[in-house]
């Protein structure tokens, strides 16, 4: 059954309703391509012919293997406690299967229980864990510590960025990744810093969501305030009243005190888990 972009959003919108974030219909359609949404391979039940359980899968290549990702799982209120998720995601396996998929991607908070422990018993298991930090902009606290960070910082193309890889301390999760930010680079500003003419650090942010995607300097360059700097470039983007950094992850022992110093607080956990198929 084709359903419109505008019954998935209302769907969706009353299937979050009691979570923190609220997103418009033009932030979730934002959000779902950012992801690589797959229409054809997205799954949901239906009652009197209205999506009341939904699964949003996006497809892509992630560490070097084909993979579904789950952009948006939900079952509207008065649907839930009757094993709708669980039931669309069996349904949806052979027909990944038959696209080339070979596995299955998601994240999910971790204080949500009822939800790890249904992805556990689907064979889910989990890879890696995040943190996640957001802050009101007017809370924050950017001053440059260090005045030797006189970097020159400029804009930079996505070929520029991807070639800068070898600054991150872990692997982007699938919505920070390369791939995600090359399916609308336009609603990104990239920005580079630079000493003596050379690169040594960047940071990629959508001023819309107030999202911090991507931040990395260079180990050799590091505490000499160029994070700082870049983040202070980029907010002056910044079209929303807060400022997040998701998914980073808890084994990095840089990006979560350099967040912590700026005034972003961490504010809670989620797994990346992952089926093979």
């Amino acid at each position: 059954m084709q359903v419109s972009k505008r019954d998935i959003y209302l769907s969706f919108a009353e299937a979050f309703a009691d979570y923190e974030l609220q997103l418009n219909e033009n932030q979730l359609l934002a959000m779902l391509h950012r992801r690589g949404w797959n229409p054809e391979l997205s799954f949901g039940a239906f009652h009197e012919d209205r999506l009341v359980s939904f699964t949003l899968n996006g497809i892509g290549i992630f560490n070097g293997f084909k993979t579904a990702y789950d952009t948006g799982t939900g079952t509207i209120k008065a649907h839930r406690g009757k094993g709708l998720a669980s039931a669309i995601f069996k349904y949806s396996i052979p027909f990944l299967k038959d696209a080339g998929v070979q596995q299955y991607l998601l994240e999910v908070l971790q204080h949500n229980t009822k939800a790890v422990s249904l992805y556990r018993k689907l064979g889910f298991e989990v890879s890696r864990e995040f943190n996640y930090f957001s802050e009101e902009v007017e809370k924050l606290n950017l001053q440059v510590k260090n005045p030797a960070a006189a970097a020159q910082i400029k804009l930079l193309s996505q070929m520029e960025i991807e070639s800068l890889s070898a600054f991150h301390d872990f692997n982007p999760s699938w919505q920070n990744s390369f791939s995600a930010i090359a399916r609308n680079p336009g609603d990104f500003k990239m920005l580079g810093a630079s000493l003596d003419g050379k690169l040594v650090g960047y940071c990629v942010f959508e001023p819309v969501s107030g999202d911090i995607t991507l931040l990395a300097v260079d180990r050799e360059h590091r505490r000499q305030g160029l994070a700082t700097g870049l983040l202070i470039h980029a907010l002056e983007f910044n079209q929303n009243d807060a400022v997040k950094c998701i998914n980073t992850d808890t084994e990095c022992d840089s990006i979560s005190p350099f967040l912590q110093s700026m005034g972003i607080p961490m504010k809670g956990k989620q797994f990346e888990m992952i089926k093979q198929l």
